[in-house]
């Protein structure tokens, strides 16, 4: 659909429903701004956030008998 058409399209409508398409176009809008503010990342933003126990390393006791 042209952008001509669209426009012939929305003026057609009685204006509430013009008011209903004004309404869903900021809801696209909004709708396209938080996505792409999700995929926008900082290196390092979790760090400090995780704590891993010192013995992280260590075998389990569980698996002694496999050693």
């Amino acid at each position: 659909m042209t952008n001509t058409s669209l426009k012939l399209e929305i003026n057609s409508l009685p204006k509430n429903l013009r008011e209903e398409v004004a309404d869903f176009i900021e809801f696209l809008k909004k709708k396209s701004m938080t996505k792409s503010k999700l995929k926008m990342r900082e290196f390092g933003f979790a760090k400090g956030k995780i704590k891993l126990s010192d013995d992280f390393d260590e075998p389990l006791d569980e698996f002694k008998n496999y050693m």
